[in-house]
């Protein structure tokens, strides 16, 4: 699942706080609330990876954004 929240982080790479806060609390919330785990203290490393991978995301859709200001300035 690890492309699905680089891609979430490309895509609202803009609005970076707001994207990793979203990752924070909607990775693991959507874990449990499809069985896939339970509420324990793994959740909190799932909250933290998914950040990290977001983060990720977001680097590289504020990269690719720099770049494009930077050939289209005179």
């Amino acid at each position: 699942m690890i492309p699905v929240l680089i891609l979430f982080g490309v895509l609202l790479g803009r609005w970076w706080r707001s994207s990793l806060v979203a990752a924070a609390l909607g990775w693991p919330v959507l874990l449990v609330a499809t069985d896939v785990t339970e509420v324990d203290a793994g959740l909190l490393g799932a909250a933290v990876l998914a950040v990290v991978n977001t983060a990720a995301g977001v680097l590289l859709h504020q990269g690719a954004r720099l770049a494009i200001r930077r050939l289209r300035a005179p």
